[in-house]
């Protein structure tokens, strides 16, 4: 049996749970693919880095471009980040003829169309189920298990830091800059969290999973998308009173072939079971026109988890060239792409105020919204020891984002508003 060879690019935390998968479990996948797997080349940055784990210095190099042009390569894992020089890799590696396992989300969710594009015209296996969620095989699973189905709706948590902050926010009442000091101490968070916090990192996350799902190409351009870093302590408390969550929700969905995704703080009703997804944790939930609805929960990242989802489509490109059948499978997304207007979005929302203490007030709010035909599920007024405003706290039924835009701008207009405080959405 000939063995399979394959070309690491980066041996940080992912690659070297790669090597450790093919090295102990090395009798299970020959038996899968009838042949050995041999990692026979490895880039890395530092070739006199200390590893925790014992690879052949001769398999090591400092240049990428010494794994793509070695010709005994079969397979080429890209598991080192980045974009603008690991798409020329890949590029290069697919005009040659090489199979690409990638996971790597910002290259996909930036370049994806390109990259499989030229995997098509050289009849290549482009595979990346570790870039979204980690251990979860979502993205094998819209392809393929969802083959039949029309996909109306994804909503996910799929960025763990974001879900560790505001699971501690939630659990233990405290602050979002305290919080996020302990996710970077423990190595949830990087030392420069923008990617993670802002929304960024689950955009690109989603603006995959609705290319995938809806079968059209969308760009990270087409993501609406709000970060955590506002969303208090204060926020959360108001909605466990009301009977939510508050987490970071990539929402895509879908009616006539027109679509949304958006990815923002998002109070979601405590029984949903979404809303009992903690701590590091992803789960991206799927709604489809005949199956219905359906849940994937489990790791969303770390070394062993990203390495399982990596092998496995290593495994898949092995099969196929067993077959004869690279990237005969590759579905190109082939539907115009349509966004929705936002006459078409709809939405409940979640508002806090700061304003006058004094009669009249709340009557003069709500004409606002019923000026703009926005219909109000809860309202409550309350006073705060610690503010010297009164606070309404209102709930709407769901209202299109033309709508609710309109009804924001006129109540930044009123002169009893001191403030909007918070602006969420909602959902259940």
């Amino acid at each position: 049996m000939k063995p399979v060879k394959v070309g690491l690019l980066g041996l940080g935390t992912v690659g070297t749970g790669v090597v450790r998968i093919l090295e102990g479990n090395q009798e299970d996948l020959s038996n899968q693919v009838g042949s050995p797997i041999l990692v026979e080349r490895i880039a890395v940055k530092n070739t006199e880095k200390p590893r925790d784990i014992n690879v052949d210095n001769a398999k090591v190099t400092s240049d990428p471009w010494e794994v793509i042009r070695d010709p005994e390569i079969d397979v080429i894992v890209e598991v080192m980040g980045g974009i603008a020089g690991t798409k020329e890799y890949i590029l290069e590696a697919l005009e040659r003829g090489k199979h690409i396992v990638t996971a790597n989300k910002d290259l996909m969710a930036l370049h994806g169309s390109e990259i499989l594009a030229k995997a098509q015209e050289k009849q290549c296996d482009v595979f990346y189920e570790a870039s979204v969620a980690g251990g979860i095989p979502i993205i094998r699973t819209l392809i393929e298990g969802f083959s039949s189905d029309k996909i109306m709706k994804i909503m996910g948590i799929v960025n763990g830091t974001t879900n560790y902050i505001l699971t501690k926010m939630s659990q233990e009442g405290a602050s979002y800059h305290d919080v996020l000091k302990e996710a970077q101490e423990l190595g949830y968070a990087e030392s420069d969290p923008t990617s993670d916090v802002e929304g960024l990192d689950a955009a690109r996350k989603m603006a995959i999973l609705g290319t995938l799902g809806f079968r059209t190409n969308v760009g990270l351009r087409d993501v609406s998308v709000k970060g955590i870093s506002a969303v208090s302590k204060e926020d959360i408390a108001f909605a466990k009173r009301l009977g939510y969550e508050m987490k970071l929700l990539g929402i895509a969905e879908c009616d006539d072939d027109a679509f949304n995704i958006s990815v923002q703080p998002t109070m979601i009703r405590a029984s949903h079971p979404i809303a009992s997804v903690n701590g590091v944790f992803n789960a991206v939930y799927v709604y489809g026109q005949a199956v219905g609805e359906t849940m994937f929960y489990g790791a969303g990242a770390g070394a062993m988890p990203t390495a399982t989802s990596i092998v496995a489509d290593l495994v898949a490109v092995i099969k196929n060239l067993k077959l004869g059948v690279n990237g005969l499978k590759q579905i190109a997304p082939y539907k115009q792409k349509k966004l929705k207007s936002d006459e078409d979005i709809f939405f409940k929302n979640f508002l806090l105020l700061h304003v006058d203490d004094k009669a009249g007030v709340l009557a003069k709010i709500t004409q606002v919204f019923a000026e703009y035909e926005v219909s109000l599920d809860s309202v409550v007024q309350q006073a705060n020891p610690n503010n010297p405003d009164a606070e309404i706290i209102i709930v709407t039924h769901n209202a299109s984002k033309a709508s609710m835009n309109k009804v924001l701008r006129h109540l930044e207009e009123l002169n009893v508003i001191h403030r909007i405080k918070s602006h969420y959405h909602v959902v259940g």
